[in-house]
């Protein structure tokens, strides 16, 4: 039996290829948040001091060194961070993020933000490029048209609190 060869090959031996890139993994999807300036140059879990410069992270479970990728839902900004600390423990939130790397975010002035968490190779130096059209518009998976359409719509009414009957005193 022969190997069999890819339509245009030749018929000597096989050339070295480099590896393809593999495909960036999304790793969660969640609402982020951020150190307050007040831990500045508190010790953090791996033991470094926090440092609101720096472009770090807390995260529950993923190892200390860990790059990531965070992309915003919202404005499609992206931005590397390592992780160094546990957190957040707030339910709800999976990444806290430092003030650096927040504002790099544009989400200082909110406090919360939708996000993506990608896996970054070790040797990654940048974000992966094919994130970045897919946050054009409004990082919510619509087009930008559809997009512009969904956010100017009102938000729902409360329902004002049904009023109550009024109390029948029994004597007896």
């Amino acid at each position: 039996m022969k190997p069999e060869r890819r339509p245009g090959e030749g018929s000597g031996a096989p050339a070295l290829r480099a590896p393809e890139p593999e495909a960036p993994v999304l790793l969660a999807s969640g609402q982020a948040s951020w150190y307050a300036d007040s831990l500045h140059g508190r010790r953090t879990a791996n033991g470094e001091r926090y440092d609101r410069e720096e472009f770090t992270a807390a995260h529950r479970s993923l190892p200390f060194g860990a790059r990531l990728c965070v992309r915003s839902l919202v404005n499609g900004r992206t931005v590397i961070v390592r992780v160094n600390d546990r957190g957040p423990f707030t339910p709800g939130r999976i990444i806290d993020l430092s003030r650096a790397a927040a504002e790099e975010l544009g989400m200082v002035g909110l406090g919360i933000k939708p996000v993506e968490l990608w896996q970054l190779g070790a040797d990654d130096e940048a974000c992966p490029e094919s994130l970045e059209p897919a946050a054009q518009g409004s990082g919510l998976g619509l087009d930008a048209e559809a997009a512009a359409k969904a956010l100017q719509q009102p938000a729902p009414k409360a329902k004002a609190p049904a009023a109550r009957k009024p109390r029948r005193n029994k004597r007896r």
